[in-house]
């Protein structure tokens, strides 16, 4: 690649000539403040916060859209560049409600840390003739909370709605000092044709938008004597818990976790890997099932909640085509509530099923009127892995000084299979697994790599048992939109397909702990994520889901076989067709 040669900050430096100003002195150390820049999603120069001066340019530029050119002379640190940040940070600030000792984003607010390293005071907004605008707070979802008393407009929520869900849903609205982000059209998220994937959440720098809190049930729920408290996480949670304490990105912290519950006095552990193993023998065998009996195919996955509530919404003639097996979250409430309470002797009316889970689609899922058996509701309360780290942080639990430990519950084993299902083709690799295995009668090979990767849209042939198998494997909102455009258009025959609602997968949910945007663009939070899942799942004994052998003692005490009545029962649901506004 061509490179061309500047000078920042007096140093010479020498870059490729695709970059621009705050990408070259960002690559010699030089960090530039920003809020509105986030790599890749919103690249609008609005906040006007990373200017720089540019010998024989007149006035400041935005450095995060401005262009390398040979021999240009930058300076990034003047009197003059200092009064312009801390004065755009004082007009960015007059509008924010400042209530930093109870929000959510405290200790990684981007706005707040900018405020502090520049020393910056609200002169405007704590102005007794200071007229701020009115605060409009959307709740009407069941996942996602709007409040326009904390947005700052930097455009980044707007952006990755677009951009990553491919839905672009949210819009500036109204005019001039009233101006707010929410559903176009104003409407509420409920109506909005909202996915709930949280990449909002993650995009945004302050806690204009958060999920819905759950924290206060858990709390009161726990402190009921009548009730029986069974916990639960997702594989994704053991690899990104840790980061709201301090740890390296993507470090397992797995047994701190197990620790962490034991501490807070649930009264039983299982884990939701034990259930991914569960769903993959009723996934697989349904697929099974179609193969052979001329079933709808493609089957699809359906892991994710955020990618049910896309196919319901804009693509619900290819409901037929979706996989009826409940996500795992949801198998691991109907199990625990109808086959393990009644081993320990509770009551199932008395249990209370809280999942921590790395995704606030699952808190719209646990919701939905049809995740229920017998009148009992499968998942009682949803903590993202961001609520969760703030509970422990209330109860004064120093996480990452835990000692490690092992979960106790007969329901918290699980295979390599299982942990897989965190990450982008971990739940197509788990069920290839599994279901070559049953097909071809022998041991296949363990790893199906065709499914890992990045990439936006994965597909791959297998032949298992002389039947060539196309599988496709595809993550993020504007990654499944472009694939039913693709598969619309083609006449190959697509067979199995999984599809994840959030780019990277469950690894970067929108629950998932949330960093600065210069660690995002600088740092791939997914990549290493995802390897610690493999590194987990390559570790493991057993890593074909019909080795949990505690699994299998359960289909052969209770359940019978998979896709049995009784399976089908409880571990199975229908979708349906959902409208919003158009």
């Amino acid at each position: 690649m061509n490179k061309i040669s500047m000078t920042i900050n007096g140093a010479k430096v020498s870059v490729p000539k695709d970059y621009s100003v705050m990408r070259a002195a960002e690559e010699m150390g030089v960090i530039v403040p920003r809020l509105c820049f986030l790599k890749g999603i919103n690249e609008t120069s609005s906040c006007r916060l990373c200017v720089v001066d540019v010998k024989g340019m007149r006035g400041l530029k935005n450095s995060c859209t401005l262009a390398v050119q040979d021999g240009m002379e930058i300076e990034t640190d003047t009197d003059e560049i200092n009064a312009a940040v801390v004065s755009n940070l004082q007009l960015l600030a007059s509008n924010h409600v400042f209530e930093c000792w109870a929000c959510e984003r405290e200790h990684n607010c981007e706005l707040l840390d900018l405020m502090r390293k520049y020393d910056v005071e609200n002169i405007y907004g704590e102005s007794k003739n200071f007229d701020k605008k009115e605060r409009l707070i959307n709740d009407s979802s069941l996942s996602i909370v709007l409040d326009s008393g904390k947005c700052i407009l930097c455009g980044r929520c707007v952006t990755a709605c677009e951009k990553q869900a491919g839905l672009g849903i949210l819009d500036f609205n109204d005019r001039g000092n009233e101006t707010y982000v929410g559903p176009a059209g104003f409407h509420n998220m409920e109506d909005s044709g909202c996915i709930y994937c949280g990449k909002c959440i993650q995009a945004c720098p302050v806690a204009a938008i958060k999920e819905k809190s759950e924290i206060d049930q858990v709390i009161d729920v726990l402190k009921d004597p009548t009730k029986k408290v069974i916990v639960s996480a997702a594989p994704s949670v053991r690899v990104s818990l840790g980061e709201e304490f301090g740890s390296k990105i993507g470090e397992n912290v797995e047994g701190k976790m197990y620790t962490s519950f034991n501490k807070l006095g649930f009264d039983e552990i299982m884990d939701t890997s034990f259930t991914a193993d569960l769903t993959i023998l009723e996934e697989g065998t349904e697929f099974i099932n179609r193969i052979q009996n001329g079933g709808k195919l493609p089957l699809f996955t359906s892991c994710s909640p955020g990618w049910v509530n896309y196919i319901e919404q804009y693509e619900p003639e290819y409901l037929d085509n979706l996989s009826s097996a409940k996500s795992p979250q949801q198998m691991a409430g109907a199990v625990s509530k109808h086959y393990f309470a009644e081993k320990l002797g509770y009551n199932k009316e008395d249990v209370v099923f809280v999942s921590i889970m790395p995704c606030i689609a699952k808190k719209h899922e646990a919701h939905r009127p049809e995740m229920e058996s017998d009148g009992v509701r499968d998942v009682d309360y949803v903590l993202t892995t961001r609520e969760y780290a703030r509970l422990l942080k209330r109860k004064g639990i120093d996480f990452m000084n835990l000692e490690d430990s092992k979960a106790y519950g007969n329901l918290a084993k699980y295979s390599g299979a299982a942990v897989i299902f965190g990450a982008t083709g971990g739940v197509m690799e788990a069920a290839v697994r599994t279901v070559s295995e049953i097909l071809e009668g022998k041991t296949t090979p363990i790893e199906y790599k065709q499914a890992r990767g990045l990439a936006e849209i994965k597909e791959a042939t297998l032949t298992i048992a002389g039947i060539d198998v196309n599988i496709a494997v595809v993550h993020g909102g504007s990654s499944i939109k472009h694939f039913f455009e693709i598969m619309k258009k083609s006449d190959k025959q697509y067979h199995f397909v999984e599809f994840m609602a959030c780019t990277g997968g469950c690894i970067n949910g929108g629950g998932q702990p949330i960093h600065p945007a210069k660690i995002q663009d600088s740092v791939d939070i997914s990549a290493l994520r995802t390897q610690s899942l493999y590194d987990m799942d390559s570790s493991k004994k057993h890593r074909e889901s019909r080795t949990n052998k505690l699994l299998m003692r359960m289909y052969k005490d209770w359940l019978g076989e998979p896709n049995s009545e009784l399976a089908h029962n409880l571990l199975h649901t229908s979708y349906t067709e959902r409208k919003f506004y158009k």
